[in-house]
């Protein structure tokens, strides 16, 4: 965003559940079932908040965002901004020569190709932040950081990386008590004095926690809680591998494990056992 303006969308006061996710990641089958979920809860598309980065990795990018675009309200992610330029590469922010940069190169050619010149206009139309009142509090949802749209900010990040974030926010947004962002593909909650960072996590691919499962959030009267999402993530694999992408997050989608942990913090690698405790819900039995 260096720069540039930025482009804010105030949703006003949201009454009801509101469920918000982050990273579609070109998983079709995810969004399907995700927005059965919202669906079988009532949640209006007014009221599903995506953080973005809906065309990454998987195997149906456009299929995806066609699907999603009036669905849910979308904030810009690194993807967006990249696929809207028509940029050579996905602007994750992965250090040079790590083998989640070489993989990108693949998926993100995939996903840049099935861009028509409509869809790269809507995405460059995407806000960079959603506000919103809910249940007494003020939200700010972005993708990952603020203003570096693909910082990545984990559950072991220092506090006072969290606080710089929060006091940029509130710079251009004004005052909040929860700020929601993705990027990172890890569902977490943190306390950050009196204010909340909460990530949904991603619903496209697995948390590296060995389950299949992926992650969104559901905000209730009673603040923001993690669930699991099961889809049928052997068909997305499949998917993956008949659109010439086996580089390893088709088996990524079956193990629930990451074919690198190069971009993990050194805390946050294999974990024994198949749960992460940073996570909020528990495993299931």
């Amino acid at each position: 965003m260096g720069g540039e303006s930025i482009m804010i969308r105030d949703l006003g006061e949201l009454e009801g559940e509101v469920l918000v996710f982050g990273g579609p990641c070109s998983n079709l089958q995810a969004a399907q079932a995700l927005l059965q979920v919202a669906r079988a809860r009532a949640i209006a598309p007014t009221r599903r908040i995506c953080t973005g980065d809906v065309a990454a990795y998987c195997a149906d990018p456009a299929a995806t965002l066609a699907l999603l675009r009036d669905e849910c309200l979308i904030v810009a992610g690194n993807c967006e901004r990249q696929l809207a330029q028509g940029a050579e590469e996905c602007g994750c922010g992965f250090e040079a020569g790590t083998l989640c940069e070489r993989l990108s190169a693949g998926w993100y050619a995939h996903a840049l190709a099935e861009m028509d010149e409509e869809t790269r206009r809507f995405m460059a139309g995407l806000p960079d932040m959603i506000t919103f009142r809910h249940a007494g509090r003020r939200h700010a949802v972005i993708h990952g950081g603020f203003p570096q749209i693909n910082r990545y900010l984990w559950p072991t990040t220092p506090e006072r990386e969290f606080e710089a974030q929060i006091g940029a926010i509130e710079a251009i947004a004004g005052p909040v008590d929860v700020v929601i962002a993705g990027h990172c593909g890890i569902a977490f909650a943190r306390r950050i004095g009196a204010r909340l960072w909460f990530n949904p996590g991603s619903i496209g691919l697995p948390p590296h926690d060995g389950r299949p499962q992926t992650r969104y959030g559901l905000l209730g009267a009673d603040g923001p809680r993690i669930e699991r999402l099961s889809y049928d993530h052997a068909a997305a694999a499949r998917a993956m591998r008949a659109a010439g992408l086996p580089q390893g997050y088709d088996r990524c989608l079956e193990t629930g494990l990451w074919p690198s942990e190069d971009v993990l913090p050194d805390a946050l690698r294999r974990q024994p056992g198949p749960f992460n405790a940073l996570q909020i819900s528990p495993p299931e039995a």
